[in-house]
């Protein structure tokens, strides 16, 4: 199958990962798949106040998911969406597994991610930049998370759908991977494809997760010359 930007079915979108990028956060990171671009930054772990939301034995993970206005061809309109309320949501639930919550007990850890461009894969962009942006602050974790969508185009399986592939697909299937203990953190389907065939998907979304996890680790040692 020959896509439109010269890529291979099986080949992720141009990679590139960056630590440390913001100032005046407690942890940043930058991660670029393709033309989608994602912030993001790491404030805490500071006391969760007003003292009744706050939860005694752990802290409280809380991700803010963002597209700025100018992000995309048509201008996003400024404020929270259903949309990004819901990314916010499976974003924190895919991170959370591999934090150690337990150590900051009545704390809450508040991740920001900012798409400033977007040519599909926002979310798993946004997951990938999160997870270093959390290892950057030196919060203690199990393992980083990786991310990357597949779906069907045809009798083709594609990794990391990009632009107008996410409207050709079957079903555009978003997966967010903890490779030290080989879970599976995120799955999400938007569209149809029978259950054979979201097999093969997600077996190729964790091998392309597995390269985006060595792409994570080497920003984190470029950064700090360790992994």
């Amino acid at each position: 199958m020959k896509r439109e930007d010269g890529r291979k079915a099986d080949e992720l979108r141009p990679l590139e990962i960056r630590a440390g990028v913001i100032k005046n956060a407690a942890g940043s990171a930058m991660v670029r798949m393709g033309k989608t671009t994602a912030f993001a930054g790491v404030y805490g772990p500071t006391e969760f106040l007003p003292k009744h939301k706050q939860v005694s034995d752990r802290a409280v993970l809380r991700c803010l998911y963002t597209m700025v206005p100018f992000s995309t061809y048509e201008r996003v309109r400024p404020g929270p969406s259903r949309r990004s309320t819901e990314i916010s949501m499976v974003m924190t639930q895919a991170l959370a597994p591999v934090i150690f919550l337990e150590e900051f007990p009545t704390s809450v850890i508040d991740v920001y991610v900012n798409i400033v461009q977007a040519d599909a894969g926002t979310r798993t962009a946004g997951i990938n930049a999160a997870s270093v942006a959390l290892a950057d602050a030196g919060i203690p974790m199990r393992d980083l998370v990786a991310s990357v969508a597949a779906g069907k185009i045809g009798e083709n399986y594609i990794l990391d759908l990009a632009g107008k592939e996410e409207e050709l697909t079957d079903a555009d299937i978003p997966v967010a991977y903890i490779p030290r203990t080989k879970q599976i953190s995120l799955l999400q389907m938007d569209g149809d494809l029978q259950p054979q065939e979201v097999k093969n998907a997600i077996e190729l979304a964790l091998k392309g997760c597995e390269q985006i996890y060595e792409a994570q680790k080497k920003a984190l040692k470029g950064r700090w010359g360790k992994a």
